[in-house]
């Protein structure tokens, strides 16, 4: 473990907060080694440190939960490569780390919508949600995708619905919903998906299609009337 390391993590031990520790196990936060410390410290953190590849992967390396946040927030896109994707996914065993580390760094690379599909088919809960997180994530940070690379994920979408557990159909549920809010275009073929995966016989399917319905409608009906009975006739 190098100086500048050493250095990072006896910051974070000198600010260590035992009750956001908690906090962070209330919400499902898997803490055994977090610090407690809030995010926008660690933002603010990131801005002196960015881009820093070589660094990030000193600070993942630690095993410590912040350690971990700060190292995708500081690491450069351009220099992740496949098999340190494949490696840090398989560390991950938090939601938080999982939807971050997809969110800030592993969507900005371009093996991304290969790995979103990729992890969405593997038995591993934390891989199988980075997957459908990653297709949730690109749905709104790719501006410059074509609407129909997204229709790609919805054969996975519609396959692994039936998935009861929590971090996986909540994933598998935010991917659809943000998909389906891309463009009218996407909004109307999630809205169809939604309807068939409403029909399975299972409850994960039935929450994920419910939940992504009333969203997704609820989209329409908060339009002006005018918008409203145009798109709803496109």
């Amino acid at each position: 473990m190098n100086k500048q390391v050493k250095e990072i993590l006896k910051d974070f031990e000198s600010r260590r907060n035992p009750a956001n520790v908690e906090g962070m196990m209330r919400y499902g936060i898997k803490a055994d080694n977090a610090y407690g410390l809030n995010i926008p410290y660690l933002r603010e953190t990131a801005k002196k440190l960015r881009y820093n590849h070589k660094f990030a992967l000193q600070l993942w390396a630690t095993g410590k939960h912040e350690a971990r946040i700060l190292a995708f927030l500081i690491d450069n896109p351009k220099e992740v490569t496949e098999e340190q994707m494949e490696n840090w996914v398989k560390d991950i065993n938090s939601w938080d780390i999982c939807d971050g580390c997809c969110s800030n760094l592993f969507d900005k690379t371009p093996y991304a919508y290969r790995k979103a599909i990729e992890w969405s088919k593997k038995k591993e809960e934390f891989i199988k949600r980075a997957g459908f997180v990653l297709m949730a994530t690109l749905s709104v940070h790719d501006k410059k995708a074509d609407d129909k690379e997204f229709l790609k994920f919805f054969p996975l979408i519609e396959k692994e619905a039936k998935d009861e557990r929590n971090f996986v159909r909540k994933a598998v549920n935010w991917s659809l919903r943000q998909i389906g809010k891309r463009s009218m275009y996407l909004h109307k073929e999630a809205i169809k998906l939604a309807e068939r995966i409403q029909k399975q016989e299972y409850k994960s399917s039935k929450w994920i299609a419910a939940d992504a319905l009333r969203e997704l409608k609820s989209k329409i009906r908060n339009q002006k009337p005018e918008i409203r009975s145009q798109k709803l006739r496109s």
